[in-house]
């Protein structure tokens, strides 16, 4: 079993107030600790991808704020204290400054991760 504290996780991306830091935790799995300014919207960054949205599952609990999840089927609010489940093919704007911690399959989330910095 691991545990790992959010300033033990290695910084990923950390540009205009978004903050995501990644610690892999076993099991295949990794945890990410993000945080969004209000108004920051990642439809931009996730051009490229297949559909332009993420396609790596997260598992996680919003901690603070709002956040509207965008699908090609449409879009989701979510806010502080709910825990969520966000498949494959979706996209985050932040309604307010949001901080959320969410569980990913490491390999699925590496060519996302890999897209977002430039590490292609």
């Amino acid at each position: 079993m691991k545990a790992v504290f959010r300033q033990d996780a290695s910084p990923v991306v950390d540009d205009e107030g978004v903050e995501l830091r990644l610690a892999e935790i076993g099991g295949g799995m990794s945890a990410a600790f993000v945080r969004l300014p209000a108004g920051a919207d990642l439809r931009p960054a996730l051009k490229g991808l297949p559909d332009d949205l993420c396609q790596c599952p997260h598992w996680g609990y919003l901690l603070a704020g709002r956040l509207e999840m965008h699908t090609a089927h449409g879009r989701q609010e979510y806010r502080a204290g709910q825990a969520v489940y966000w498949a494959p093919g979706h996209a985050p704007v932040a309604l307010e400054d949001t901080e959320y911690v969410d569980f990913s399959p490491t390999e699925e989330f590496r060519p996302v991760l890999d897209h977002l910095t430039g590490s292609k």
